[in-house]
């Protein structure tokens, strides 16, 4: 039976290239982009295969053909147990479609080193405040700089130490004159690397702003990835406090 054949061999190949990509990205044997590639059209086999096995089942409920009606329920089964949890994930997803974030719209963080790891060497790495700005505040609401009760020097000193023992971040350029790092964060399963920018800032008030940026390499949305990695470094910010140094909800509200 075709379509029984189909759904089971399509499964079959799906399976293969899910593990090849996401083995290969992980080693770095080839491109995370490589690797996703393979994951999305693995996808599409997935979805060919859950169509035909579904016909297969129908077409196999006469005697006389009922001898293909294991694979194409297996084939089914498997394609379906692949494309489920990626649509669950996908539709209960409301990121909006950007892949960089900011804690200042108008004067956002620059990158200086980023530029020369880039995939592609003229890749514009200035914030395109026309592009992301507005769904950045549709998508997250307003996302601003931590405020530290300490002199920019201490508080550049401090975030030096939270980046430093952040997960799969490695920082890659520090300049103590503008209070500057920048760093590359690197995905766990398929390695994908994104580029922050975190500077210190003085504040009217004597304390410090730290404002940052994060930024992805590969497509064109994230998943919201690289807010969370925002929020997420603040508290680790918040956390490094000294007793007495401040109230931990001290950040600003302003984007």
């Amino acid at each position: 039976m075709t379509f029984a054949w189909l759904a089971f061999y399509d499964a079959l190949i799906a399976i293969a290239m899910i593990a090849a990509g996401m083995v290969g990205a992980h080693f770095h044997m080839i491109p995370p982009i490589t690797g996703f590639s393979m994951f999305i059209l693995a996808l599409l086999l997935s979805l060919i295969g859950l169509l035909a096995g579904l016909l297969g089942i129908f077409l196999t409920r006469k005697p006389e053909r009922i001898a293909g009606r294991n694979r194409a329920l297996v084939g089914t089964v498997i394609c379906a147990l692949i494309l489920v949890p990626v649509f669950f994930t996908v539709f209960t997803n409301h990121s909006p479609l950007i892949n960089d974030i900011t804690t200042d719209f108008d004067n956002p963080p620059e990158f200086v080193n980023a530029q020369k790891l880039q995939h592609e060497p003229n890749r514009d790495m200035k914030y395109d405040k026309g592009k992301y700005a507005d769904k950045q505040l549709q998508g997250y609401g307003p996302i601003g700089p931590i405020k530290e009760r300490l002199s920019p020097a201490d508080a550049f000193a401090r975030v030096n130490e939270v980046a430093k023992a952040s997960p799969n971040w490695t920082i890659t350029y520090t300049d103590p004159a503008t209070n500057t790092i920048e760093v590359v964060a690197t995905s766990k399963l398929w390695h994908f690397q994104d580029d922050i920018v975190i500077q210190v800032r003085p504040s009217p008030d004597g304390a410090s702003l730290i404002e940052m940026r994060s930024k992805s390499r590969d497509g064109t949305g994230d998943f919201g990835v690289n807010a969370k990695r925002i929020k997420r470094f603040f508290d680790r910010i918040a956390l490094a406090r000294n007793p007495g140094d401040q109230n931990t909800g001290d950040q600003e509200d302003l984007p």
